[in-house]
């Protein structure tokens, strides 16, 4: 395992995520990207190591016993579950040192929170007879996702004009920069679009 050189203001930072099928590239995880995001966009400095699952290391084994990556070191404590790693983080890197990543519109951690797993139950499905259902399911919950980006926040509306608001312009769920609910989906949505 690599060890990080860091300032006494800075914390140790490891992040273990799987490892790809050649056994030391990172491998294609959602949940893995999401923390690497997560990281980066912090701007914190951090050092990953892949995790050949089929030869999983004895000292990984002693560091994180029947846990599977991805996880995290933070000065020699072990974190192990996704969404209280991402709390974790976004409780402990804080401003003005490290930029807030939460969303500030609560409906922006639930857009697209089903895309996923409609489109796992169409991928994975072995029945030809039920596809059809099942891609109109992926299909309705994309549509849902795109409305929602089309759909101006409540400081993209003017409230003295007399029109219909626009289309939003922003780019991200929740804004123009990148936050949580972007680190969540993204990854997942990557995924769609590779395998579609």
């Amino acid at each position: 395992m690599a060890s990080a050189r860091t300032s006494p203001m800075e914390p140790s930072i490891e992040l273990f995520v799987k490892a790809g099928s050649d056994g030391e590239s990172i491998g294609n995880c959602p949940f893995s990207q999401r923390l690497f995001m997560i990281l980066w966009l912090k701007g914190v400095i951090f050092n990953v190591t892949t995790v050949d699952l089929k030869r999983k290391p004895a000292d990984l084994q002693d560091l994180a016993p029947g846990t599977n990556p991805p996880f995290v070191t933070f000065n020699g404590e072990v974190k192990v579950d996704v969404n209280k790693i991402e709390e974790f983080l976004e409780e402990k890197l804080t401003p003005p040192r490290y930029p807030k990543l939460a969303t500030k519109h609560p409906e922006s951690n639930t857009a697209g929170i089903d895309v996923f797993s409609k489109f796992s139950a169409y991928i994975k499905n072995p029945r030809k007879d039920t596809n059809d259902g099942l891609e109109k399911a992926l299909l309705k919950s994309l549509r849902r996702l795109d409305e929602f980006l089309r759909t101006p926040l409540p400081e993209e509306i003017d409230a003295n004009s007399t029109e219909d608001p626009q289309e939003s312009t922003r780019c991200f769920l929740d804004g123009p920069d990148l936050t949580l609910a972007d680190c969540n989906l993204l990854p997942k949505l990557h995924i769609i679009k590779v395998l579609l």
